[in-house]
């Protein structure tokens, strides 16, 4: 029996990367997992859709459900949770992993890049834990976050570019403020961090190829989120830190 059998997970921007690492590691541990992202077409040098994703859960014997979905529009996150419930009868795990960024100083960025950043980043977030609330309250479910280490980092270097940073501030403040208003429904509020680079698609079409300094592979980060995923507000909420930190600290995985 795996871990998660008879929950049902949304995870977002899980076309590839650390949401699609997170997305195969949830159904392997028996949960139905639902799809979203934007990207429904393989791009020349970024691989990866939610129906690739799907298939390979699904070839494995998981559950998988791709639904197409920008969650900077309320339509589409509503319906996103519409056909989850439709498909599986309800939310147990909500994962906020999709994300924009554009590595731009402020002084060149344009006012529209600067707001599809807050709008992915933060508000998309707070749309779709909104419209699933009712849901991961009634079945006492959890919501993790993935934020970054943008929203700690000094100096002039800010990974992700300074609009990203700002979101993944607003977003550790937001896990922070809604754990407490969640805790008396039982639901636990979390987010997890690399602690450093990611070895992802972006990645590596960022780079060229791996960055010369240490990276970890998404599955890393997979494991950080399954554990918790299993937290509830009497073990976890609250917690805001990087994916290695919880691994010492925990030794869950």
């Amino acid at each position: 029996m795996g871990q998660l059998d008879g929950k049902v997970a949304i995870v977002t921007g899980a076309s590839r990367g650390i949401g699609k690492a997170i997305a195969v590691l949830f159904a392997q541990e028996g949960a139905s997992v639902v799809l979203a992202a934007r990207t429904e077409a393989e791009s020349p040098d970024l691989p990866g859709t939610i129906h690739a994703t799907a298939s390979q859960i699904s070839l494995a014997g998981g559950k998988a459900l791709a639904v197409k979905t920008d969650v900077r529009f309320d339509e589409e996150v509503q319906s996103l949770v519409d056909r989850t419930v439709a498909a599986f009868g309800g939310v147990d795990i909500l994962v906020n992993n999709a994300a924009a960024q554009f590595p731009t100083p402020l002084k060149d960025i344009s006012m529209r890049r600067w707001d599809v950043v807050l709008n992915v980043n933060l508000r998309g977030t707070v749309l779709c834990t909104k419209l699933a609330l009712p849901y991961l309250i009634a079945r006492k479910g959890a919501i993790i976050n993935i934020t970054s280490r943008s929203a700690v980092m000094t100096g002039k270097r800010h990974d992700g570019g300074l609009a990203y940073g700002v979101s993944k501030v607003a977003l550790n403040k937001l896990t922070l403020g809604l754990a407490e208003e969640l805790r008396p429904e039982g639901v636990s509020v979390n987010a997890v961090q690399p602690k450093t680079a990611v070895a992802t698609e972006g990645v590596l079409r960022a780079y060229g190829g791996l960055p010369t300094y240490k990276t970890v592979g998404p599955e890393n980060m997979a494991r950080a989120v399954l554990y918790l995923a299993l937290q509830t507000p009497a073990t976890r909420t609250g917690w805001i830190g990087f994916d290695e930190d919880l691994r010492a600290e925990t030794g869950a995985w």
